[in-house]
């Protein structure tokens, strides 16, 4: 009896701490809060892509693929029977599933790259993206491209050659050139994300992006399906949660503050995938992941702090 009054009371606790966080979150700089989902983002990326990879070299990658973004939409159903289906009706579901197509194409590539590539380097070589994203949103949104933008991206590209460059050659240099393929892939993606926050909300988004990618991609994993084990499912659902929050994240990201802002804090997604590397796959980042990886963490905490201080004179 006393171990459940003890629970009562921390519950209202718990909940006011809650309510403290978020209340001192909506009173930072929208900039700096876009920022912050955005490295959300990336954190629980890096953990999605560790547990990926290993489940990409025990089954097809295109299995793996569709599994991915199925465990997603599981996991989600929940919160749509909740709402009502009305609550997840899109204003054009054609842009959905134009979406899901291009980031489907993207994830094939992405996938067939990923066995072969260890984790530090697959993030580093997603890292030209941002550069894709900043020049799509200049020329499709009108996005304001500053001149410090566009010195904190370069530098921070520099940091991801100096990580690339050595692995282009050699037996993985195909898989490398495969894997850098992606990203301007991805980055059309990520473009038509943000043009879809105009009219529908992150939750809308998120849903109808495991809807059309486990549509898209079925056709492709039944071919070469083989039954998980009860191991595997376990750790596909996992991935399901981790994918289904790392895209919510991303994408109140897009809806706080501009794509190009939001793309400078990416890079510290390197720090993640070396550590989960380091302490899963036993991958030792090699002196130019190291060099590569100060340079551009020193690119992302010089552009954070410009944005911070540009938003705060407005």
């Amino acid at each position: 009896m006393a171990v459940e009054n003890g629970e009562r009371r921390k519950r209202p606790l718990l909940l006011r701490q809650a309510a403290l966080a978020h209340r001192r979150a909506s009173r930072l700089d929208p900039v700096v809060r876009g920022l912050l989902w955005a490295a959300s983002a990336g954190l629980l990326f890096s953990v999605l892509n560790t547990t990926i990879r290993v489940l990409a070299t025990e089954l097809h990658p295109f299995q793996a693929q569709f599994l991915r973004y199925l465990a997603s939409l599981l996991v989600m159903l929940p919160f749509v029977a909740r709402a009502g289906l009305a609550a997840y009706r899109p204003h054009k579901i054609s842009s959905h599933f134009s979406r899901g197509l291009v980031h489907t194409i993207g994830l094939v590539m992405w996938f067939m790259a990923l066995p072969a590539i260890s984790l530090a380097d697959t993030t580093a070589i997603g890292f030209t993206g941002p550069i894709f994203i900043m020049l799509g949103a200049a020329w499709f949104f009108g996005e304001r491209m500053r001149w410090d933008r566009w010195v904190g991206a370069l530098i921070g590209f520099g940091g991801v050659l100096i990580v690339v460059a050595p692995k282009l050659t050699g037996s993985g240099g195909a898989f490398t050139l495969l894997m850098l393929a992606s990203s301007p892939v991805f980055a059309a993606s990520f473009l038509m994300t943000k043009a879809l926050t105009r009219t529908e909300s992150a939750p809308v988004i998120v849903v109808w992006q495991a809807i059309t990618i486990s549509l898209i991609s079925l056709p492709l994993a039944l071919p070469v399906w083989t039954w998980p084990n009860t191991f595997q499912w376990f750790a596909f659902l996992i991935c399901g949660i981790l994918g289904a929050a790392a895209h919510y994240s991303l994408t109140r990201s897009f809806t706080i503050a501009d794509i190009s802002a939001t793309q400078s804090v990416k890079f510290l997604d390197l720090v993640w995938a070396s550590l989960l590397g380091w302490l899963i796959f036993a991958d030792i980042p090699n002196r130019s992941t190291l060099i590569g990886g100060v340079v551009i963490c020193a690119s992302t905490l010089w552009i954070a702090r410009r944005e911070a201080r540009g938003s705060a004179r407005l």
